[in-house]
C-alpha cells in the first residue's frame, strides 16, 4: 500500500515478489509476481484480498483513506502490517482512525496463522534485529474475524527481499518466506469467513 505522511512504503521493493513466487513454488497458487502499488484511498484495494504496508516512518490516512480501508477491510479484505522499524507509533495512530473501537491485540501462538502449511510454534519469527525485544504478532479482529495482522520486532519482509539485500541467513529467509506464505494463506481462506 501507497499512503502519505512521508514514510517510505516504497521499501524493499523485491520483498512482495519473491513472496509470491516462493507461494507459487512451493504451495501451487497462482499468483502474479508483478505486484502493483495501490493508494490506500483508491477503489483499485478491492481488487486485491491482501493488501501489505510496510516502512520505517510516518504513516498518514487522509478521511477518505480512513474511510476506504475501513470499507475494504469490513468488506472481506485483509491488511498484513509489517513493521520495517519506527512504524510502530505511526501505525496504531492510524488504525485507531479506522477502528476506533478496537484494539490491536496479540496473538496466542496457537492461533491458525502461526499453523498453516508451516508451523511456527514460537509464534513470529525473528528475521532482523531492530531493538532486540522479541516477536510479536498483533491482530486486529471484527466479530471475531481477523482483519489485520501486525508483526512488529520481526520483519518477516527484509527476508522476503533478495539474498543479500539485508544480509539475512538463507535459513532465516527460508523462514520469513514459511511465514508470509502462512499470513497470504490465511488471509484467502480463513480471514475472509464472514459472519
Amino acid at each position: 500500500l501507497k499512503y502519505g505522511g512521508g514514510g517510505d512504503w516504497y521499501s524493499d521493493p523485491t520483498a512482495l515478489p519473491n513472496l509470491a513466487k516462493f507461494c507459487n513454488e512451493q504451495l501451487g497458487t497462482n499468483i502474479d509476481p508483478n505486484v502493483p502499488y495501490i493508494e490506500v484511498g483508491s477503489s483499485e484495494i478491492f481488487q486485491f484480498p491482501y493488501v501489505h504496508i510496510t516502512g520505517h516512518g510516518n504513516i498518514l490516512f487522509s478521511p477518505a483513506d480512513v474511510k476506504n480501508l475501513r470499507t475494504y477491510l469490513l468488506s472481506g479484505g485483509f491488511l498484513h502490517v509489517d513493521d520495517n522499524y519506527g512504524l510502530d507509533p505511526f501505525i496504531r495512530r492510524e488504525m485507531k482512525k479506522v477502528f476506533p473501537e478496537y484494539d490491536f491485540v496479540e496473538l496466542p501462538k496457537i492461533h491458525p496463522i502461526y499453523n498453516q502449511k508451516y508451523r511456527f510454534p514460537e509464534g513470529l519469527p525473528k528475521i532482523h534485529e531492530h531493538d532486540n525485544l522479541p516477536p510479536q504478532g498483533f491482530g486486529i479482529f471484527r466479530d471475531g474475524r481477523l482483519v489485520v495482522f501486525y508483526g512488529y520486532e520481526s520483519n518477516i519482509s527484509d527476508g522476503w527481499t533478495d539474498a543479500g539485500v539485508h544480509g539475512v541467513p538463507e535459513p532465516l529467509r527460508q523462514q520469513a518466506l514459511q511465514m508470509g506464505a502462512n499470513i497470504l494463506i490465511y488471509a484467502l481462506t480463513s480471514s475472509r469467513l464472514l459472519n
